[in-house]
């Protein structure tokens, strides 16, 4: 259990640093990398011209490349670090940048801060930042709900779903996902292009997050003032979502803040009808954003903590 400590490690150095602008500006960041390689074989291998049985090859095989070369990174690197505890404080600083721990915080408490203000305007723009809903057509109970959303979902793919594997395989285990998960969110879309060269993707990131989102779910639970209309919400509602693992993080959020959220939105002009998460509760407002932030914040320390007790006790 080395590993689940090296994850301590990594959540208390971004809880403290996030990934300093200035870091960015100089070297990017290890998804950027990521993704430049994907866009690359997107552009290469996915040919309009193909038919779909081959351009659905063509991703499996695009997909187990960056996968592949990411778990041999990771493999790599920690084979040359030494053992015992400097082998637990490095791999959880390599692991730091890929835990989005104050990223997800900081850009959630972006969009709460001017919507509490009735600055609707800066609201629309910071949210634009995190979900890829039309923001224009937002109101409040819509920029509130699209935040919540997000910070709910991010929680499973963002940290607690790189945690879970990281501790369980260390480096290889976190690029690994993180190769999985980025290319999800770059080529996983049903879209004319990405329909048949993303269904692999889309697949493995789907079991990838098969436990972490039932965790996170049951994080959110335990931590919410609400217990039982958590746990109510997210085993009745969580199935309904159109992910078969966001609705497990989303629906016990929606339970736990006594709110309503998913339902119809508008994606480049187009209305998609989700069916709704807590049906019959309330609009959320600007201020269920911040109490969602408060029980995200005992969530992370409380899979902290579960680390610390299974690494150290």
């Amino acid at each position: 259990m080395g590993f689940a400590g090296a994850m301590v490690v990594a959540m208390a150095v971004d809880a403290l640093l996030g990934w300093p602008s200035w870091l960015f500006a100089r070297i990017g960041h290890p998804v950027t990398w990521l993704g430049r390689l994907i866009g690359a074989i997107d552009a290469a291998w996915n040919r309009a011209s193909d038919p779909p049985a081959f351009r659905r090859a063509a991703g499996v095989a695009g997909a187990l490349v960056v996968i592949a070369l990411s778990v041999a990174l990771g493999w790599m690197l920690q084979s040359l670090l030494p053992l015992g505890w400097i082998e637990i404080v490095l791999v959880g600083v390599l692991a730091w940048p890929l835990v989005a721990l104050r990223s997800l915080h900081d850009h959630v408490a972006a969009v709460a801060n001017p919507l509490q203000a009735g600055d609707i305007a800066a609201a629309r723009d910071a949210v634009s930042r995190i979900v890829g809903r039309d923001p224009a057509t937002l109101d409040e109970a819509g920029i509130a709900r699209a935040a919540i959303e997000s910070l709910a979902e991010n929680a499973s793919d963002g940290i607690v779903a790189p945690v879970f594997w990281s501790a369980l395989f260390g480096l290889p285990g976190i690029l690994g996902y993180k190769a999985i998960n980025t290319l999800d969110s770059m080529i996983g879309h049903r879209n004319e292009r990405h329909e048949a060269f993303g269904w692999a993707a889309a697949r493995i990131d789907d079991v990838a997050n098969f436990i972490p989102a039932r965790l996170t779910g049951f994080l959110f639970v335990l931590l919410a003032s609400r217990r039982s209309e958590a746990l109510s919400c997210m085993t009745r509602d969580a199935r309904r979502h159109r992910s078969p693992n966001a609705g497990w993080p989303e629906a016990a959020m929606a339970g736990a803040l006594g709110v309503r959220l998913s339902g119809p939105r508008i994606y480049h002009g187009s209305v998609t009808n989700e069916p709704w998460l807590n049906e019959g509760a309330r609009d959320p407002l600007a201020a269920d954003i911040s109490r969602g932030l408060t029980i995200y914040r005992r969530a992370m320390l409380l899979l902290a903590g579960l680390l610390a007790i299974l690494a150290f006790a």
